[in-house]
């Protein structure tokens, strides 16, 4: 069995205790509702078959390309959380109708004609789920306008279209603002409850079978149901909390400890500065670390004291990236030298992932398996 002495840098981890404890949490914490975890954070067959494992009722994806990997795989309900547009993508979204329960998202009525002029020539109707702007400001019919029931009215009368549910995604959890991740989770799920009643006054939802989906990591993390007019939120998509990261850390979501994913790179240069401070560079840089910030947290990552037990290292900060290096600093005396390894904990795992082509499962130090990222550049 290899160890990580034997692994090139740098390279991505995953603490398979760490995550499988991820999962089981989540499971507990989605009893009740529909667990569709959002695959874009692993973009790995392998990782989304140990979700199925956990209760996972299907997946989420961004991409038709995305969904085509992993329909290809054996999975057989795919939601692409996302307004398609295109006429290549919507042809391949029919053929993929063939082979799987496939369904995505409208927003507006030039998007929904569009699609129906592609998908309406096809001998397929494809599920469709209206978006729903709760309150994020990014895509999405807003939540309290008329033209929700128009939409949706629209929608019934479009071929190749069958409007089966809305969705949302409350992107504003992630906001250090001045509402809570409890505080967005029930305001976004009482409005979709809003949405699908006006929307079962219009004749356009029907209790038993109308579906409502919501989901980001941080407003999961904190979910209660609840009920109204005869419906309840049918499922969540979360997608962070397989690895956790330090912006969830950051938001009070999950301790350090409770990141699975690490990046192993290797000290390459070590200097002292003329500001009394030791410099050091990783081989890690921002094609690896990527350029994400967490709000209110300085640096590129977390490196790790003791990567077992999840120890920050106290005085060592990632200060910038280039595109191969990753530049940081020690204050006083560091206790570096060229050729060490150390673990760093990602401010963003989702982008970290899509930067390579596997990762390595590991426990205590061995190395488990390699795990392809099978849906890696998957963009269209």
């Amino acid at each position: 069995m290899r160890v990580l002495e034997d692994l090139p840098t740098p390279c991505l981890l995953i603490d398979e205790r760490r995550m499988e404890a991820n999962l089981e949490q989540m499971a507990t914490k989605a009893d009740g509702v529909g667990l569709r975890p959002h695959t874009k954070t692993h973009k790995s067959v392998a990782l989304a078959k140990r979700q199925q494992l956990h209760g996972a009722i299907g997946i989420t994806v961004a991409k038709v390309s995305e969904a085509e990997v992993f329909v290809q795989n054996g999975f057989d309900d795919v939601r692409i959380a996302y307004t398609l547009v295109g006429e290549k993508q919507l042809k391949r979204l029919a053929d993929l109708s063939n082979q799987a329960r496939i369904s995505f998202c409208i927003d507006t009525k030039e998007g929904a004609h569009l699609a129906s002029s592609i998908l309406g020539k096809t001998d397929v109707s494809v599920d469709v789920l209206l978006e729903i702007d709760t309150g994020y400001g990014r895509c999405g019919v807003p939540y309290d306008s008329n033209e929700v029931v128009e939409l949706a009215l629209e929608l019934n009368e479009l071929e190749g279209l069958s409007l089966c549910g809305i969705l949302t995604h409350e992107g504003n959890a992630y906001s250090h603002g001045s509402l809570s991740a409890t505080e967005v989770m029930a305001q976004t799920r009482d409005r979709m409850l809003d949405v699908a009643v006006r929307l079962a006054e219009a004749h356009c939802a029907e209790t038993t079978t109308f579906e409502i989906s919501m989901g980001s990591t941080p407003s999961i993390n904190v979910f209660e149901n609840n009920s109204k007019g005869g419906f309840r939120i049918t499922e969540v998509r979360p997608g962070n909390y397989i690895f956790n990261d330090l912006t969830q850390v950051s938001l009070g979501v999950c301790s350090l400890d409770a990141c699975a994913l690490t990046v192993l790179s290797t000290v390459v240069s070590r200097h002292r500065t003329s500001r009394g401070t030791e410099r050091f560079i990783l081989d890690a840089g921002r094609k690896v670390l990527t350029s994400d910030l967490v709000q209110d947290k300085p640096g590129y990552g977390s490196i790790l004291y003791n990567p077992r037990t999840r120890v920050a290292h106290p005085h060592t900060r990632i200060t910038g990236l280039s595109e191969e290096h990753g530049w940081c600093e020690v204050q006083g005396g560091g206790t570096f030298s060229v050729g060490d390894r150390v673990q760093i904990v990602p401010n963003h795992a989702c982008v970290v992932v899509n930067m390579v082509d596997q990762i390595f499962l590991v426990d205590r130090g061995s190395v488990l398996s390699e795990i392809p990222v099978d849906a890696r550049g998957c963009v269209i």
